[in-house]
């Protein structure tokens, strides 16, 4: 699982009308759960590839 993330900058801007906060609240949320889930995603298949080169190095037995 990767231990470090590290952003060097990040900006973010939008125009909406009507209740800002309530925009940016749902789209934040929409957007921030759909990167979780990709990044849990990527954890997942690192651990596993992980596990299968473990498997490889032990000559065969398990």
């Amino acid at each position: 699982m990767p231990k470090n993330l590290i952003i060097h900058n990040l900006e973010v801007r939008f125009q909406v009308e009507g209740d800002d906060k309530g925009v940016f609240t749902s789209l934040f949320n929409k957007h921030i759960q759909a990167w979780a889930r990709l990044y849990e995603d990527e954890c997942a298949r690192a651990e596993r590839s992980d596990n299968d080169r473990k498997l490889g190095d032990s000559g065969g037995h398990r």
